[in-house]
């Protein structure tokens, strides 16, 4: 029941940010006076619609997008293009059905409430609108987590020692295989509750720099610890052994190994460093989508039964999976579990703002950057004392927006066939 629940409320919550992003185009088309025909959650059939002044609002039967409708997204042929030899190739045709597509949707008294006439500035608002809208909820959420609730930072106590050392990658860390070495804090007499004041003479107050330099120290090293009041010195010998790279997990490195874990306490934000947290996530999820054709060989190796990593991409169906795996997990309470859930919906609110903004059409990134061309090209004319060469035509771009659509469709099947046969988990 707590599966079915997390995958339902999550998926609730992925709607929400759907209908969250359209809300911002339709409010800053409005805002300029541009006519909206429609406000769509999903695609399809229409399962539900209901009209409100010039505006139907409605929900679809395939909820994997949502969109809202404009008129007036081309420009009209300039007069000197009328008179030339209409061309029978399938790019111009498609160029041709999408401008009379969009001429027909508008009506003698909707002259003056067309996209295209707006000035550019005011079309690059439009488009950046919703996705901004997901970059407003994505920091909320992480804000009001960070600053509410608190990260986990790790302490430079001990929490934990292992008793031997396994090899990187190893399935089962749980027991100690016969013949498998000590591991050096074990050795050494480390024990739980532990506060780690020197290793190797110097103070450390941080668990991040102590680790990089117990990655980077070899032999025997003195280390310093307070235990029940009193400084204690233990002199271990540290292990040379492959671990996953702090900079790429998928590979191993020789390292420095001491063998034990740290404390791990929430940590309330202020200001400064849920900026710097959040800066974080953005530059890791922009990274994350630009190695999204990289992911293509591991969605394909993952639908064939191969493993499938942690990091690889995820669509609707996949991060509702996730939300249900979250919600029924024992591992964590409750107050952890919903954490992680509303940190999972910011984590997707944040991809979808920066996939938004690749500049290519269909998606808002590509009409931001016909808007910024248009504004280039005119004011380039009037340094020149050039006629003004008008609005940019779009419609010009549209067979590459099929072709583009194609291959986000693609892409979105093999991500939900991957997401249904082998799915990611979080545990």
């Amino acid at each position: 029941m707590l599966v079915v629940a997390g995958i339902v409320i999550f998926f609730l919550g992925l709607l929400f940010s759907i209908a969250w992003h359209e809300l911002g185009h339709l409010a800053a088309a409005k805002l300029f006076g541009i006519k909206v025909t429609q406000y769509m959650v999903g695609f399809g059939r229409t399962l539900w619609s209901r009209k409100k002044g010039d505006t139907e609002y409605g929900i679809k039967a395939i909820p994997f997008g949502g969109y809202i409708r404009m008129i007036g997204m081309f420009p009209p042929k300039k007069d000197e293009e009328y008179g030339r030899t209409a061309s029978s190739a399938p790019w111009r045709a498609m160029i041709e059905d999408a401008r009379q597509a969009v001429a027909e949707e508008v009506r003698p008294e909707d002259a003056h409430r067309q996209f295209y006439q707006r000035n550019p500035w005011k079309r690059i608002v439009v488009m950046l609108a919703g996705p901004v809208m997901n970059l407003i909820l994505a920091v909320g959420i992480f804000a009001a987590i960070l600053m509410g609730h608190g990260i986990a930072q790790a302490t430079t106590t001990v929490s934990s020692v292992s008793e031997c050392v396994l090899p990187a990658n190893t399935p089962d860390t749980a027991h100690c295989p016969a013949g498998a070495p000590p591991a050096p804090a074990a050795a050494a007499g480390f024990r739980p509750g532990d506060r780690i004041v020197e290793f190797d003479g110097r103070h450390y107050d941080s668990w991040d720099q102590l680790r990089m330099a117990i990655r980077k120290s070899s032999g025997t090293v003195p280390v310093v610890v307070e235990r029940d009041g009193h400084r204690v010195t233990l002199n271990t010998t540290l292990m040379q052994t492959q671990q996953p790279s702090l900079d790429d997990p998928s590979k191993t490195e020789k390292v420095g190994f001491l063998g034990l874990s740290p404390t791990q306490v929430l940590v309330k934000q202020d200001v400064s460093g849920v900026v710097h947290t959040i800066g974080g996530f953005v530059n890791l999820t922009a990274e994350k989508v630009v190695q999204l054709p990289q992911r293509v060989p591991d969605l394909i190796n993952a639908i064939g039964g191969g493993q499938r990593s942690a990091d690889s991409p995820v669509g609707i169906v996949g991060a509702s999976r996730l939300g249900g795996e979250v919600l029924s997990s024992d591992q964590y309470g409750v107050d952890d579990r919903i954490i992680m859930m509303f940190n999972l919906l910011a984590g997707v609110n944040l991809s979808l703002f920066v996939f938004n903004m690749l500049p290519v059409l269909p998606l808002d990134g590509g009409h931001v950057a016909g808007a910024l061309w248009e504004s280039v090209r005119r004011r380039l004319a009037r340094l020149v004392r050039r006629p003004d060469p008008g609005p940019f035509d779009t419609a010009k771009l549209m067979p590459l927006a099929y072709a583009v659509s194609l291959v986000f469709i693609a892409y979105s099947l093999l991500v939900l066939v991957a997401d249904i046969v082998n799915p990611v988990t979080l545990f």
